[in-house]
């Protein structure tokens, strides 16, 4: 017959089954695509155009930027 454990026996190993829980959750939470950290630059100024739309007719509308995507 197996011997009994002690409970603090237990617990040590209950604390490090969570720790290394704990441990691959954080490891999987990281884990991505490496090329998200970097945000694309901004459009330069050359590539937007002014549109204006003909059906408004309040004249304190200004024209609106809008970028052309390539």
């Amino acid at each position: 017959m197996p011997e009994r454990t002690r409970t603090a026996e237990r617990y040590a190993r209950a604390l490090a089954a969570a720790v290394a829980a704990m441990a691959c959750l954080l490891l999987a939470a990281n884990a991505g695509p490496t090329g998200t950290a970097h945000p694309s630059a901004p459009a330069p100024a050359g590539d937007t155009t002014s549109v204006t739309d003909s059906s408004v007719t309040d004249t304190s509308v200004t024209d609106s930027l809008v970028t052309v995507s390539r």
